[in-house]
């Protein structure tokens, strides 16, 4: 933890610095670990949910056979709805990548 909070301080020194274009340089190194990491973190929480969801309905099925086509119809529009989320995110950290309204014309 230390060393990441050394990195971000080493980091944030340039973000201060006079000049405009190292500036601006300093936010699209910003962005894109924040985009890496957002992306991460989504993909991640996507995949433990589908797990969780798959996990989930196929012990469903086991316990009762006769309901196995709703419980996969429901099961496809739930990991639909999670796998949604981390589009959203993918959109979000293209936007800071690319159309980023925070950097200097």
């Amino acid at each position: 933890m230390k060393k990441i909070v050394l990195l971000m301080l080493a980091l944030a020194a340039t973000a201060f610095a006079a000049d405009a274009d190292v500036a601006n340089q300093t936010l699209k190194a910003y962005s894109m670990i924040a985009a890496g990491v957002g992306l991460g973190l989504a993909a991640l929480g996507g995949a433990i949910g589908m797990g969780h969801t798959a996990a989930a309905t196929i012990a469903g099925t086991a316990r009762n056979p006769g309901l196995g086509g709703k419980l996969m119809t429901t099961m496809f529009i739930a990991l639909a709805m999670i796998e949604a989320q981390v589009i959203y995110t993918l959109v979000i950290a293209l936007i800071a990548l690319y159309a980023n309204p925070y950097l200097a014309a």
